[in-house]
């Protein structure tokens, strides 16, 4: 799967669900360090959407021990639907050759950032999207919103990147950042993520829930466009 223009992830850690997410996403990000069984899951599965495998570390906000945690990350790679995986920035930098290994896997990689403290000044931010996108082909970060100023570093500088060439996929975390989920798409955003409603585990804080946000996106995605301004954005 190559992510082209704006892709809508529904999180879960039940892949039983799928059927839930098919009319208002485009893929499924598989949340593997909070679900049951999940090469199993994984081995079970027959649902459309594609799969984008996380498998996210305690230290960077998810559930999963380091011990084993690469090595179950790149068994779910192998499974056909499997097109996408999430690399933490700090994995990548630590044991580069693990990305050469997932890129024989013929998977694209997430190469995140998540700062569940700030927002880093624009220049600091800059640096990190330009780092994830040397190691992975979507480079996503994530950053706690204090104030509305921050909220317009995170949608200027996703502009940027997007500018220079740079898949990038940016949100802002906690309730003041809620909003930049909706309008990053329109600064070009590559991806958003959004919760099945009712899932059993909590993640990004400040994320909304799936149906709401894809509405949300398409409504001022049509409003841009009725008002010939989207390709300028």
């Amino acid at each position: 799967m190559t992510v082209d223009g704006f892709s809508l992830a529904a999180t879960t850690n039940d892949l039983g669900r799928e059927p839930d997410a098919r009319e208002a996403a485009d893929l499924l990000e598989f949340r593997m360090d909070s679900a049951d069984d999940p090469i199993e899951q994984l081995a079970d599965y027959d649902g459309e959407l594609p799969i984008l495998a996380t498998n996210r570390s305690q230290w960077a906000g998810g559930h999963a021990e380091d011990q084993g945690r690469l090595d179950a990350l790149m068994t779910a790679a192998e499974f056909d639907a499997v097109e996408l995986v999430d690399i933490e920035l700090e994995t990548a930098r630590g044991t580069e050759w693990v990305v050469d290994e997932f890129r024989d896997q013929d998977v694209e990689l997430v190469i995140s950032f998540h700062d569940f403290d700030a927002t880093p000044d624009r220049e600091t931010l800059d640096a990190i999207i330009e780092e994830c996108a040397e190691y992975g082909d979507i480079a996503k970060f994530a950053t706690q919103v204090e104030d509305r100023r921050d909220c317009l570093r995170i949608l200027s500088a996703i502009e940027s990147a997007t500018r220079d060439g740079i898949r990038t996929a940016g949100m802002g975390m906690g309730k003041l950042g809620s909003h930049t989920r909706v309008v990053a798409p329109l600064y070009g955003s590559a991806l958003g993520y959004a919760p099945l409603a009712s899932d059993s585990s909590e993640y990004a804080p400040g994320q909304l829930p799936l149906r709401d946000l894809r509405s949300l996106v398409e409504t001022l995605e049509t409003g841009a466009v009725d008002a010939g301004v989207l390709e300028e954005l």
